[in-house]
């Protein structure tokens, strides 16, 4: 666990990273060593397996869905802004500019990013199609311990009018970071969305039998905003007391969308999980004076 510590220098420093549309989603990675590329497992022209496509999707959908994958692919930032309006809005508050230098930074870090778009649903409306996709990311980075390993999945909502995305929304999203020899094996369990002012439960549980090792962690609460995709958030470690984080919340009364995380350390590992929780609907009564 020493090495691990040693670099997390005491505070472990989440930086987050994006929460990006079709193309990524919101991250968090800690500080690391300087980025090697890693040599490719596989060629880069190899051919990967295709999603199932829905009935009748026009094939001009399909086929920017997988131009838009195969540009991030390359890490051919400009490709991939031929797909996105100039007008392009974010449920999140991203822009076109900060999304470019969001992905710039992602692919910085994680040179070897592999992307897979899968459209689950599209409307015709009016002169604009919706859709719906699910986006697998994975990468790997290596560092000096051990590896570390990306894997994010994002559901979406495009706009899509001439050819281009115009609105986006994120629907749901999970990522998972794992860093160390031996990082532990984690089960999150929290809602997807709540009602102001609702109680939750947030549990990240190692399956992995502790045994002699000690487990350092962490949660994370944050509200997603254009500011935090780059502005690493502190956060102090404590000592475990059982197998995991089990935390209960309580949602702001004003609707909102937030990254929970949990952080977890043992031994020579850590594993870093981040979900979206929407929080929907009214606000709750104020409460009478009696």
């Amino acid at each position: 666990m020493g090495k691990i510590l040693n670099s997390l220098s005491a505070c472990l420093l989440v930086p987050v990273l994006l929460a990006l549309s079709v193309i990524v989603s919101s991250n968090r990675t800690v500080a690391q060593a300087p980025v090697q590329t890693p040599p490719a497992s596989t060629p880069t022209n190899a051919p990967q397996p295709q999603p199932p496509v829905p009935l009748n999707a026009p094939a001009e959908l399909t086929n920017i869905i997988a131009q838009i994958d195969a540009a991030a692919n390359q890490r051919n930032i400009n490709e991939v802004l031929k797909f996105y309006s100039p007008n392009f809005t974010h449920s999140d508050g991203l822009t076109r500019q900060s999304m470019t230098q969001a992905l710039t930074a992602l692919w910085k870090s994680y040179p070897q990013l592999k992307y897979q778009t899968q459209l689950l649903s599209w409307q015709p409306q009016g002169r604009a199609t919706i859709a719906e996709t699910v986006t697998k990311i994975t990468g790997t980075q290596p560092q000096a311990v051990g590896n570390t390993l990306l894997d994010a999945t994002i559901r979406s909502k495009q706009r899509y009018e001439n050819g281009q995305i115009v609105q986006q929304e994120i629907l749901s999203e999970q990522s998972q970071i794992k860093t160390g020899d031996k990082p532990p094996t984690v089960e999150v369990k929290l809602p997807q969305q709540v009602k102001p002012g609702q109680q939750y439960n947030f549990d990240a549980v190692v399956r992995e039998p502790l045994g002699d090792d000690y487990l350092l962690g962490a949660a994370i609460e944050e509200p997603i905003r254009p500011d935090n995709f780059a502005n690493p958030a502190r956060v102090d470690l404590e000592l475990l007391s059982s197998g995991g984080l089990f935390k209960i919340g309580r949602a702001p009364i004003k609707p909102d969308r937030y990254w929970v995380s949990a952080v977890l350390i043992r031994g020579d590992g850590m594993t870093l999980v981040t979900q979206r929780l929407n929080v929907v609907g009214k606000n709750p009564p104020a409460a009478q004076k009696p």
